[in-house]
């Protein structure tokens, strides 16, 4: 037997809709639940309402399967027995539906909604006066009256108070603007939270988004990354999608792209600023060689696939101090004074080792001999190191002490040519006594003699400075002698503080590995060595933002900044301070 659905529905202008189904089968189910063949949302159906069975060839059986009934031709029953050629009306709740038979011989069943609804209750009709659809507006004009509301309430009322209120800086902290939380998408972030009630201090003008300038206000030391004519070159051309954006944005007076607020978003909660995608430093340094063809830097978009080589800043000449910035694809030396092996003090079976593990007691200093961290000390922070200090770390080893007067020890000065030599010349250096006696010996050979013999050294303290400030001096066991102005000395040391000017690494985050695992300290054999190690080093670990889990995601964000101040320029505090080679300014950058 064949059941064809005609579902009839008409539209808010009296159009009506049909739409026609067959279904193939000897029963039909009836009722609200959307399982059913018959699918009638009405709360006055039951989720299963009626079953539709086939009897004989044209005639059909009704039964109701829930605890209500339906109606036949207006009357109310709870089974009946239809013929499709002599047709019938079935009611469930407000829906009707006409059994007859079509012209191919399928039972039609056409369904309507009506404006009633007839139930063994009653009508519901005359309960709409006991219910809020019968005592309030319909929905249409509800509708339009709430819309109003809102309107008035919070687009009007804030406007009128913010036009009305007084500005200056003589306004209490507190919004004089009525209702304007409402237009807070949320709470500031942590650096802004004192701002919470001061809505005009970045909203300057209503309707227009945060300028830069008003960022700057507050944020004066802030540069941009680049000029803004190279930033603009470096995009290159916006997509035609995103350049109609900007457009309709620019005409809302929004600035971009490269805008403050383009990574500074604010109203985003109580933390802090978050780090922006690897794709934002993309858009401008994955093409930054094509769009800027006069830029030293190489393209980069993902630390795992397209990032240049490190260039480390080296000294290359101690006296004039001036870097040479170089790839670490090359074989790097540097040239900072210094003539210091590390592998010679890092061998656990070498005479330091020995040495070291005498006097460990006092300098702390383990069993096995000197260790990385024995000479190179963290800062409080733990992100880089200190500068080597000789007194602090060397002097274990290499003593300075040159006279001993009474009980006291004198030591030489470290890092004072002059202060060095002065306490060399104004040493009391006695006059070894001969080893044969102070008698005349017969003949010229003897003192005051034609002939004569000191067997002692020399006495003029001169001599004692030339040898601390020879190669086989004392000095000459660390430092490299030279003379300078025609007197003796020691080539300037350089201790650099960063290598790396644009990039920014955090030791404290690789405690757990060992220092040789990135630096070959164990292998060099001289100070010239810059023990730095290359991207590959890097990647054995690190890849970019979508790295798989076997590896650490690496953003851009990760070892660079964005507000960086050039190196050589004038607002950029130095890593050390010349003045005080002691202190050292850190700064992430």
């Amino acid at each position: 037997m064949t059941f064809r659905i005609r579902q009839i529905e008409q539209t808010a202008t009296g159009r009506e809709i049909v739409r026609d189904r067959d279904i193939a089968g000897e029963t039909l189910t009836i009722g609200r639940s959307a399982e059913n063949t018959i699918h009638l949302p009405d709360l006055a159906v039951e989720p299963r309402h009626a079953e539709v069975s086939v009897v004989s060839r044209g005639r059909l059986r009704v039964e109701a399967v829930g605890t209500l009934g339906f109606v036949v031709d207006g009357a109310e029953t709870r089974s009946a027995s239809i013929d499709s050629l002599g047709g019938a009306e079935l009611g469930f709740g407000t829906y009707r539906i006409t059994v007859s038979q079509d012209e191919d011989g399928a039972v039609l069943l056409t369904i309507r909604k009506a404006e009633t609804a007839a139930t063994r209750s009653g009508n519901l009709e005359e309960k709409r006066g006991f219910s809020l659809g019968g005592v309030l507006p319909g929905k249409r004009r509800m509708s339009w009256a709430l819309a109003v509301v809102i309107v008035l309430a919070f687009l009007a009322l804030p406007i009128v108070t913010n036009l009305m209120s007084v500005k200056g800086p003589q306004v209490a902290d507190k919004s004089t603007v009525i209702n304007d939380g409402s237009w807070n998408p949320g709470e500031l972030s942590l650096a802004h939270h004192s701002l919470a009630n001061k809505c005009v201090a970045c909203h300057v003008k209503p309707f227009e988004s945060v300028r830069d300038e008003t960022c700057r206000s507050c944020h004066k030391d802030v540069h941009d990354h680049a000029p803004a004519a190279r930033l603009a070159s470096a995009r290159g051309n916006l997509p035609l999608g995103q350049a109609a954006l900007w457009k309709v944005a620019h005409a809302f007076g929004k600035e971009g792209p490269g805008a403050c607020q383009d990574c500074h978003s604010e109203h985003k909660g109580p933390t802090r600023l978050t780090a922006p995608s690897q794709q934002f430093c993309a858009d401008c340094h994955g093409q930054l060689k094509s769009n800027l063809p006069d830029t030293r830097l190489g393209d980069a978009g993902d630390f795992g696939k397209l990032h240049p080589q490190f260039t480390a800043r080296v000294i290359t000449d101690p006296v004039t101090r001036h870097p040479a910035f170089v790839s670490l694809d090359k074989k790097l030396r540097e040239d900072n004074g210094l003539t210091f092996p590390h592998k010679l003090h890092l061998d656990p079976m070498g005479g330091v080792a020995r040495m070291a593990k005498n006097i460990g007691t006092e300098r702390g200093y383990g069993a096995n001999g000197l260790e990385c961290k024995d000479c190179h000390r963290k800062t409080e922070e733990g992100v880089r190191f200190k500068p080597i200090d000789m007194e602090r770390d060397c002097e274990g080893c290499h003593s300075l002490a040159y006279e001993r007067v009474g009980g006291i020890v004198r030591r030489l000065r470290h890092g004072d040519v002059e202060q060095l030599t002065a306490d060399l010349l104004a040493a009391k250096w006695d006059h070894s006594k001969p080893l044969v006696s102070n008698r005349k010996r017969p003949g010229e050979y003897a003192e005051g003699g034609l002939y004569q013999f000191r067997y002692s050294g020399g006495a003029w303290p001169g001599l004692q400075l030339d040898v601390a400030l020879s190669k086989d001096g004392i000095c000459g066991e660390c430092h490299r002698p030279t003379r300078i102005n025609g007197r003796p000395g020691v080539v300037p040391v350089s201790q650099p503080m960063r290598y790396f000017d644009h990039g920014w690494f955090d030791h404290a985050a690789h405690k757990q590995e060992k220092c040789t695992t990135c630096h070959a300290a164990d292998t060099s054999t001289s100070a010239s060595d810059v023990l730095l190690p290359g991207i590959k080093t890097c990647r054995t670990c690190h890849l970019g933002e979508d790295a798989p889990k076997s590896k650490v995601p690496s953003s851009c964000a990760m070892c660079h900044g964005y507000h960086i101040t050039e190196t050589g320029s004038a607002d950029r505090k130095p890593d050390v301070n010349p003045s005080s080679p002691k202190k050292v300014a850190l700064r992430r950058e």
